[in-house]
């Protein structure tokens, strides 16, 4: 399952832009859209958790950009057996404090991970760096390589 927005026309002096919310599969099927007017103040996590009430307690693992991550959110959505993985901005509220940007001084193919029940965090430096979120089932060993992830 990914997790997508998608934004008609972004226009930085337009202040009643519209955003549709979309929950698709892997193919692009969408399964359950909503529509932003830029009406309502709701947090990007509402709007994941409205459009994931109906695969609640099927285990789908969702996958999401660092617009809509977060630890909290990860954890919400553990409590309905859905799973996540995604990119995450270092300094979102409740990340762990070494992971930040200033805090970090990594060579390029460095790594560290930091573990907090079943939610992992990672920060990753390629050409830059690159923060990661996930508590899909870590007992599987994953190997990085140019971007690729792929399970051992």
């Amino acid at each position: 399952m990914n997790f997508k927005q998608y934004i008609p026309r972004k226009k930085k002096a337009s202040v009643s832009a519209s955003k549709m919310f979309k929950l698709c599969d892997s193919t692009g099927y969408t399964y359950d859209m909503t529509a932003y007017l830029g009406k309502d103040r709701q947090r990007t996590a509402q709007h994941v958790t409205e459009l994931t009430r109906k695969i609640e307690g099927r285990g789908h693992k969702l996958y999401m950009d660092n617009f809509f991550s977060s630890p909290e959110l990860s954890d919400d959505l553990a409590k309905k057996q859905i799973y996540c993985c995604g990119t995450v901005r270092p300094n979102r509220k409740g990340m762990p404090q070494d992971l930040k940007p200033k805090t970090t001084k990594l060579k390029r193919g460095d790594i560290r991970v930091r573990i907090r029940a079943d939610l992992t965090a990672i920060l990753w430096r390629d050409k830059r760096d690159l923060c990661m979120l996930t508590n899909i089932d870590s007992r599987k060993r994953c190997v990085v390589k140019h971007n690729l992830v792929t399970e051992v």
